[in-house]
């Protein structure tokens, strides 16, 4: 069954991202009960902390579950509605007063690197894998998201990720700044723990002043023009070619692109 466990220990609060059949791919449900999910934990003042984690042990999120991609992405307005959804679940940590923390081990590609780059801070464990195959789906990412990226790992590294459509890994995702520390498969759940209750014991009006006035310098530096990239976001899920990337993915086969 798909869906979002939601736990408590303690001051952190979790939110499970459970598909396991599916590598915890996301369906346009749990897309969209995510922000709820968030806004109950920041509304909670026994919550000090937020982690969000895949379940099991073979993914963080493996992306959006292709089986809904015909049905619920297929058209104009129906692709609107998918985004708007995926879009507001990116919005959620970030409108979060809390500390949101993203614990990965496994797969973390397109819409689970997304989301985790919505985090305040990323852990991950050695055997994380990532990648950002929007360029192997021809759709395109929202300059909001693609400025998310930029100032977490910079431009030449954001520029790498999307371009190339490649898996990196916990090694590579170190690097370039993407995740702040990796550690040992078996050690990962008991280190993220420690380390969230660590950040609870701080003092909460500090903890949410820094988060705020750490958005509002990103805010500022991130000015772009947002109706053009916005129009070749639109473009991009309007294409022929989005309609072969979603088919070629779902075929397991190389799409051919004609940019159009």
């Amino acid at each position: 069954m798909a869906e979002l466990i939601i736990r408590k220990t303690g001051a952190v609060g979790f939110i499970i991202f459970s598909n396991q059949e599916k590598m915890n791919a996301m369906t346009f449900e749990m897309w969209a009960n995510l922000p709820a999910a968030m806004q109950a934990f920041d509304a909670d003042p026994a919550v000090r902390v937020i982690v969000v984690a895949g379940d099991g042990e073979k993914a963080f999120i493996s992306g959006a579950d292709i089986s809904q991609f015909d049905k619920l992405r297929g058209t104009a307005e129906a692709q609107e509605q998918y985004n708007n959804a995926v879009l507001a679940a990116y919005a959620a940590p970030i409108a979060c007063s809390k500390p949101v923390v993203a614990s990965i081990r496994g797969y973390c590609f397109g819409g689970g690197l997304g989301f985790a780059s919505s985090c305040d801070i990323r852990l991950c464990a050695e055997d994380a894998q990532f990648r950002m195959p929007a360029a192997r789906l021809g759709l395109a990412y929202s300059p909001k998201g693609i400025a998310r990226f930029i100032s977490i790992m910079g431009p030449a590294n954001t520029a790498d990720i999307f371009f190339s459509a490649r898996r990196f890994n916990s090694a590579d995702a170190l690097q370039m700044g993407f995740v702040s520390k990796v550690h040992s498969i078996n050690t990962l759940d008991a280190a993220v723990l420690a380390y969230a209750e660590g950040i609870a014991e701080n003092a909460p009006l500090t903890i949410a002043a820094s988060k705020f006035a750490i958005q509002q310098a990103l805010a500022e530096h991130n000015q772009q023009d947002h109706a053009r990239a916005m129009a070749m976001v639109d473009a991009c899920f309007a294409s022929e070619d989005y309609k072969e990337g979603r088919k070629a993915f779902a075929e397991k086969r190389t799409p051919i692109f004609k940019g159009k």
